[in-house]
């Protein structure tokens, strides 16, 4: 670090280490933050099914047999879908 000596000093170090804002994202860094809702939406469904899965317990005969039906684990189709939807409602004019 610099030595501070006067305010001027100052504001320059702490405006170095502030974020810079910028106003308007290109259609990359749009589609990405989309991508990134949809996986965290995916993940977040996925565990609200795993909350409520289902067991079941039968007698056959002499032999027991459980089943458990779980959720599926999201997937790159899942996703992309849920992604599509979120870029269809961002895109959609409102009239």
């Amino acid at each position: 670090m610099k030595d501070i000596k006067t305010p001027q000093d100052l504001m320059e170090q702490m405006s170095a280490m502030m974020p810079t804002f910028k106003a308007n994202k290109n259609g990359y860094e749009i589609r990405t933050k989309i991508l990134e809702l949809a996986v965290g939406q995916e993940w977040q469904d996925y565990y609200a099914k795993w909350g409520a899965f289902e067991t079941s317990v039968e007698k056959d005969n002499d032999e027991v047999i459980t089943k458990v039906n779980m959720p599926g684990v999201p997937g790159a189709e899942q996703v992309l879908d849920t992604a599509q939807k979120f870029y269809d409602f961002v895109n959609k004019s409102h009239k």
